[in-house]
Formats: C-alpha cells, structure tokens, sequence
C-alpha cells in the first residue's frame, strides 16, 4: 500500500484525537463556600440633651442627662426597629451653661447635627429661647425642668414639657404658706431671670389675694452670693414669710446669710432652690425651710427607674432626671407608634400620646404642657428634703392620701416603689430657670 503525505496526515491527525478523547478531563476544584453577608448596621438616630453641664448648678444639668442616657441605653437593649430596620439611639450631649446665648449656640449645633428630637433645656430662660430653634427646625422638644409659662404659650407644635408650669407651681407653694403660716407680711426676692422672677409673681399674686402684705420686690441675679444688703433691707420690715425665686446656688448662701443676721421667718423656695444642697450650702440655717417641685417628688417615681438610675450611675436621682428619663422615652415611643424617626411623621403621634412612664401617666394638651401635673410640697428636715403636701386637681393630699388615692390609676412599677420611697425621703429637688 503506498502511503502519501496526505494519507500519514490524516492518520497522525485521528491517532491524536483518539489518544485525547481517551484521556480523563483534569477535575475542577469545588469553589470555596462563601461567608453570610453582614447584616447591615442598624441606622444611628440621634437625640439630643441640654443642660447646665459646668457652673453652680452643673449638679442639676448632670442629673438631668443622666436620666435622658438610661433611657437611651434601656432602649437599645430593647432591640427597637423602625420601618423595618433595627435602630440604635445616640444621645448627642451638649452644655449651654444655663447661659441663653449658648443656649442658642448649642441648639443650632444640635439642628446641624440632624437630630430628630431634643430632651431639653433645663432653665426656662435658654429653654425659652432654643425652643424657637427647634419649632423652626422642625425637630420636638420636651423639656423635663422649664417651668416658665411662656414656654408653651409661645403656640410652637414642636415645644413639649412633663413638669408642671409655675402659674401652678407659685399658687400651690403661696396657698401652703398662707394655710400653715398664717403670714401678715411677706418679702418676695428673685434671681431677675425667667424662672425665678416669673416664680416669684405667681407667689406674690396669690400671697396678695390671700390678704398678705408683700413688701416691694427685691433682686439679685443667678449669680448673687452676697444678699447682706437686700436681707439688711428686708429685716426691719420684719417679714413673717420670705420667698426667693432662684436656684439652690444662690438661695443657699441667702438662707445662710438671713440666719446670721437674725432674720427669723419661714423661708420658701422653689423647685430652683429644692434639693438636699441647700443643707450643704446653708448649713443648719436649712434646717425648717419649706419649698414646691413641679411634679411628684424623686423619690415616688417608678422602681425600674430609681433601681436602673441607682445601678447604672451608683448615685440617687437628685431632682428631675425621671422627668428627663420620661421625655426620652416619650420622643422613642412616639418615633415607635410611627415607625418612623422623621419628625414630622412622628409629631402627631408625640402629640396625642398617653404613656406610663416613671413620673406617672404622661398626655398633652393642646399647647404642649402636661395634663393634671401633680405639685408638691417639701421640708429641710434633718438635711434631706422631705416631701409634706401633694397637690393635684386643686387637692391638698399627705404623701399617704396621695399614695392610696393614686393607687388605682398610676403603672404597677410605680405603685411598687411609692411606699418604701416615700418613707426614706432620701433625694431631693432640683432646679430650673
């Protein structure tokens, strides 16, 4: 057989298909497994708190944030979503000094942040203020310690407060005075800033209307610790009663300074000057005064609040931290009925909320204040501020009758705390400008 090159081509050509189609495909290696992908990070919503961080009432300031951050922290271990997204809240903190133009500063600063809501200020007079910041943002506030009428009068729908308002607070303090005392004489100071001289109207108008004499109004200012002249003013009067519209800062050392000079009458304060450092800074002079809180005192407020506060900053409450607490948890249940942190989408649920919280039921009306804000009544009695008389509904109660009264109607958790707490008596009053 003859063989061409066109023959032995194809013949090489089908030997080395045969040998490649005869021979095993390399196996591929399986693919390595891959990891589950990340959950994606729960979305940051930020809150904001203002108080006095620095100065003489830094105390209050600080008691105040601490409520707002253990309401912060219970909620993000409660593992909150909205819209479908897990959540983590953040409190932004910030220190206006109980100054108003600071106050302003640290607002805008808080607005430019993003915050969707504010737990704040503590004083009326930079509450008073930022609130128009914030109305105009179109972020909700609510303020745990502003007293001031004017704060709610305003008509801003974003502006909230969960402590009584001084037209209730003055009224309730004068009519104490005027009931137990029986004053034919009263002296009126204040400290000329928002809080304490608005305080100090609404006393001198019900102490008026009760037949009391008042003498003519004298002033200091939020930062005055030398009264000798107004008290060497005063004392020839002979004043049965004195009420002084400030803080505690600078109603101790007047108290102090008014014992020296042998000026003997009941001295009254509000909630500015109502906390156990007036026996700190008055001393045994303390010892008898009287004072008002705008709400339920400190230490009736719920147990899971008074335990969490206890456990988690190894301190009491002083004043208005379960205010602050209940403000916080306020903007997070309303944020939480609209599934949603966008303010405008949860203000109406803020708005017409009813929450159990740890200073009792909390509801609005139409302006913004709280419906049916309890008023209480204190004593310095062996330097703790103890609580005498409660007011609610134009009703003078002992703490007892308010204990088996509200029995009914108030959380479990707080019914729970009430007896042991009103018995110790342990915490006292705050302030507020």
């Amino acid at each position: 057989m003859r063989f061409t090159a066109k023959t032995i081509a194809l013949a090489v050509a089908s030997a080395f298909v045969a040998f490649g189609c005869g021979k095993e495909a390399p196996k591929q290696q399986a693919a390595a497994p891959q990891a589950p992908a990340a959950p994606p990070a729960p979305m940051v919503v930020k809150i904001g708190h203002v108080g006095p961080l620095t100065g003489g009432i830094a105390h209050l300031g600080k008691d105040n944030e601490n409520g707002a951050l253990l309401a912060i922290e219970e909620a993000n271990a409660a593992g909150i979503t909205l819209g479908g997204q897990k959540v983590t809240f953040e409190l932004v903190r910030e220190d206006d000094q109980a100054d108003p133009k600071i106050g302003n500063t640290v607002a805008q600063k808080l607005v430019d942040a993003k915050v969707v809501g504010v737990v704040g200020h503590l004083n009326s007079g930079t509450t008073i203020p930022a609130s128009s910041i914030y109305n105009q943002a179109g972020i909700p506030m609510i303020s745990g310690s502003a007293t001031n009428p004017d704060l709610t009068e305003q008509g801003f729908k974003y502006v909230f407060r969960v402590v009584g308002r001084d037209d209730q607070q003055g009224p309730a303090v004068a009519d104490y005075l005027a009931g137990q005392f029986k004053p034919k004489t009263a002296a009126v100071i204040d400290d000329a800033t928002p809080y304490g001289e608005g305080l100090a109207n609404e006393v001198e108008k019900k102490l008026k209307a009760a037949g009391v004499t008042v003498l003519p109004r004298e002033k200091g200012t939020d930062k005055t610790i030398d009264w000798k002249a107004v008290l060497t003013k005063i004392k020839g009067k002979k004043p049965d009663v004195v009420f002084y519209g400030g803080m505690d800062a600078t109603g101790g050392p007047l108290l102090k300074q008014a014992r020296e000079l042998k000026i003997g009458a009941t001295f009254s304060f509000g909630d500015g000057g109502c906390t156990d450092k007036m026996a700190e800074l008055a001393g045994a002079a303390a010892e008898g005064m009287v004072c008002s809180q705008a709400g339920i005192p400190v230490q009736a407020a719920g147990k899971k609040f008074l335990d969490g506060y206890k456990a988690a900053f190894k301190i009491d409450p002083i004043l208005y931290a379960p205010f602050t607490y209940d403000a916080t948890h306020l903007l997070i249940a309303a944020m939480k009925k609209a599934d949603s942190a966008e303010p405008a989408k949860y203000l109406p649920a803020l708005a017409t909320i009813s929450h159990d919280g740890a200073s009792g039921n909390i509801q609005f009306d139409e302006k913004g204040d709280r419906k049916d804000a309890e008023m209480t009544i204190f004593t310095m009695k062996e330097g703790k501020i103890t609580p005498i008389a409660i007011i609610k509904g134009g009703k003078s109660m002992t703490v007892d009758e308010y204990t088996a009264a509200g029995a009914a109607s108030q959380p479990a958790a707080q019914q729970a705390a009430q007896p042991a707490a009103m018995g110790g008596m342990e915490s006292a009053p705050t302030e507020k400008k």
